[in-house]
């Protein structure tokens, strides 16, 4: 058997590894809400069966939070080997009345598979064990040795996969670590990502009265805390969307004309951007493209606010407490640590009086910057142009994959972000959905990429 039996395999069974990922996709695995721990018991479930049945030798690792799944192929001497990492578990539906369709009923809508978690990550993920699938069906050898370690608390914070990546290097030891969490430049232009915004994540409460009080009696009296994490927020940005935290931007080194030029051949990124989001105009710290802002720059953004009487009808109150989360992206030699310690000192320095204010830490990420030149990443981007018939780009993503990080330091090996998805998959959001023929590319892929790395062993 060779590697044309394992593409005509992954085509033949393409109908039936639809269905398989649906199956997958009906499991409501919400890592943040402990409602559904018996559906992440069920992922966790899903999934080592699927290994068992490829013969990956499956085992679940229980830590505080959500358990971590590890599996590994028969370890052949002289063979490179190959970490895999994903995540099963999937983001909140809320609000669940703007889907189209229920979020955990995957449907096929004009080329796209809607469902929570269809493009962040299961349907990504699962791609990998159905190309490794097309090797074990039609009895190909695995080309190279691999190792997988799936997490489920990517959603909502969880640390167990630090602790265990740093303890544990000789067991997750291998030659480059492939991560497909990530997204193509667009429906024709395939990429591989070479970078990462890190993440500081807070969560602001402001506090005034002893409880909520009658507006008509006490307005004008006391101090709104509403009122005043709007003026703590509005001092956060000038009005040109340059962030004011003192120091914020001490560490920021400016990307270089190289890495400027190649974004800007990328076209007219602010157009691009109305499209994608359906805004009239765009916004961002003066001075620079879309791009550029999205990948190269850092960012401070409020992701949700509260306070007071917010159901129907009316209800006059001054509300005793206001409360927002807000994260910032960070850019390489920015420190999360230094980073959220100045903005605590610039909140409490810019307080109005009459209130008070809390910050919680909320988790964080240091900034990943990844060589272009390993031999590993170039076969990763020779097996993405074949798996996908178009020349491929290196491209930057603003997002943060906190365990990036980690990878690198504990385990000192290349890092393959190996994304299949759209930027405009609707991730986090309503009506999530991947792309049907990306998932069947991607899985070819990923058999395509088992090839190129062992050849590289051959040379």
């Amino acid at each position: 058997m060779a590697l044309q039996d394992v593409m005509q395999y992954l085509d033949d069974h393409r109908d039936d590894h639809l269905q398989q990922l649906y199956t997958f996709l009906k499991i409501p695995s919400i890592s943040a809400q402990p409602s559904h721990k018996d559906d992440i018991r069920a992922a966790v479930a899903f999934l080592t069966a699927e290994l068992q049945g490829l013969g990956l030798e499956p085992e679940v690792i229980e830590l505080q939070g959500h358990p971590l799944i590890y599996a590994q192929s028969e370890q052949r001497q002289g063979r490179p080997t190959l970490l895999f990492y994903g995540h099963y578990d999937v983001q909140p539906v809320d609000p669940v009345d703007l889907w189209d369709s229920p979020p955990f009923s995957p449907e096929i809508r004009e080329g796209w598979i809607y469902a929570r978690g269809a493009s962040d990550d299961k349907g990504q993920m699962y791609g990998h064990l159905k190309a490794i699938e097309g090797f074990i069906r039609t009895g190909t050898p695995l080309p190279v040795n691999i190792k997988c370690i799936f997490e489920g608390e990517e959603e909502s914070g969880g640390r167990g996969i630090y602790a265990y990546t740093r303890e544990n290097p000789e067991k997750l030891a291998c030659d480059m670590i492939v991560i497909s969490d990530t997204h193509l430049y667009d429906e024709e232009t395939p990429a591989i990502c070479t970078s990462l915004r890190g993440l500081c994540y807070l969560e602001i409460r402001v506090k005034g009265p002893a409880m909520d009080l009658h507006s008509g009696i006490f307005g004008g009296a006391v101090r709104n805390p509403a009122d005043a994490l709007c003026r703590i927020i509005s001092r956060l940005k000038d009005e040109e969307g340059r962030i004011r935290i003192p120091g914020f931007y001490d560490c920021v080194v400016p990307a270089g004309d190289e890495v400027r030029q190649e974004i800007a051949r990328l076209g007219n990124t602010d157009l691009k951007v109305k499209e994608e989001t359906g805004v009239s105009a765009v916004f961002g710290e003066s001075g620079y493209s879309s791009l550029e802002r999205m990948w190269i720059r850092p960012t401070c953004d409020v992701n949700g606010i509260w306070s007071g009487y917010t159901g129907q009808g009316a209800k006059t109150v001054i509300p005793a407490v206001a409360a927002a989360k807000l994260s910032m992206r960070l850019v390489p030699h920015q420190d999360p640590d230094t980073i959220r310690s100045a903005f605590i000192a610039y909140v409490k320095d810019i307080c109005p009086t009459g209130v008070s204010v809390e910050v919680e830490d909320m988790g964080g990420a240091k900034p990943v910057l990844i060589p272009r030149d390993s031999p590993l990443i170039q076969a990763g981007k020779t097996a993405l142009e074949k798996g996908f018939g178009k020349k491929a780009i290196f491209m930057g993503d603003g997002g943060s994959i906190p365990i990036v990080g980690t990878f690198q330091e504990s385990l000192q090996v290349p890092v393959l972000l190996l994304g299949f998805g759209l930027p405009i998959d609707n991730i986090h959001s309503p009506n999530e959905r991947f792309k049907r023929s990306h998932y069947h590319q991607g899985i070819r892929t990923t058999a395509l990429l088992l090839a190129e790395v062992a050849d590289l062993q051959k040379t």
